[in-house]
């Protein structure tokens, strides 16, 4: 019954649409997976056909390549997602279980794997998706024990939680984090948005009825899409109202991989590129 409220009372908390239309294109990838933008304006991609992760700036200029295929320093198998703070990278390396960390310029710094740790409860396997909170902490999806495992800024275990423990938050099938300015945690959890607050306690559910492929925060801008919905939420706003962005302008429908707002532009992330559309004003 709870989680029925929960579906009332967010489907009552649609907005009127926000309409974009396409202007262009950038990027030229094989399969891309996932993306960020950070706050110095670098756009970061992850490849999964290549087993790359690529440095762009927003007029689509390369600036870096790096990876391939394989288990070393200088390689990936499966890099599912990507996140940037002014500074760093992280990149979710599945099948290798580890998350790699580099500087802005994608210069290798360290890897953190605890697959094979005597501590369980730092334990992470087939990571999705990671991302970093205000004061440095590492958010991990483990994806093997469906749960979130958290580090601090030195790669210290500091608690884990969404597991068989968590109740009626526990999670099924989680796919990918983003953090917002107070910490909280939203994960995907297969139709389902999960909220927890920063110490892990489970705090709420949106439920959207269809599954979702991506979350990201930028600038307190929340974007969660489907593969061919976008959806938008201020949480700077008071009400905290849902949006659906609508895409103008281009023939047919992109397939939706991820979806990021920075100011009037809309980045729009599919398997082979980056569209761009500009927000309608009325």
């Amino acid at each position: 019954m709870k989680k029925l409220f929960t579906l009332v009372i967010f489907i009552s908390s649609f907005s009127i649409a926000q309409n974009f239309v396409y202007s262009g294109s950038i990027g030229k990838f094989n399969k891309a997976s996932s993306f960020y933008i950070a706050a110095i304006g670098k756009i970061y991609i992850t490849d999964t056909g290549d087993n790359e992760v690529i440095s762009m700036d927003t007029l689509g200029n390369k600036l870096k390549t790096f990876g391939g295929y394989g288990w070393g320093e200088n390689s990936f198998d499966h890099p599912a997602d990507v996140f940037a703070d002014p500074l760093t990278v992280y990149v979710a390396d599945k099948n290798n279980h580890r998350i790699k960390r580099f500087d802005r310029n994608l210069n290798f710094i360290s890897s953190l794997y605890t697959r094979e740790s005597d501590d369980p409860a730092e334990r992470f396997g087939y990571p999705l998706s990671c991302a970093t909170a205000n004061q440095g902490d590492l958010y991990v999806v483990d994806s093997e024990d469906k749960r979130i495992i958290k580090f601090d800024n030195f790669g210290n275990f500091k608690q884990n939680f969404g597991g068989l423990d968590a109740g009626n938050y526990m999670l099924n099938d989680p796919k990918q984090l983003a953090i917002s300015a107070d910490n909280s945690a939203f994960i995907i959890d297969g139709s389902e948005v999960v909220v927890f607050d920063q110490f892990g306690n489970g705090i709420k559910k949106i439920n959207f009825q269809k599954t979702l492929n991506s979350i990201r925060i930028l600038f307190n801008k929340l974007i969660i899409t489907t593969e061919d919905k976008i959806y938008f939420v201020n949480l700077n706003s008071i009400d905290q109202k849902l949006s659906e962005l609508k895409l103008i302008g281009l023939e047919g429908k992109p397939q939706v991989v991820s979806a990021i707002l920075l100011g009037n532009n809309l980045y729009v992330l599919s398997a082979d590129s980056i569209l761009i559309f500009k927000q309608v004003v009325n």
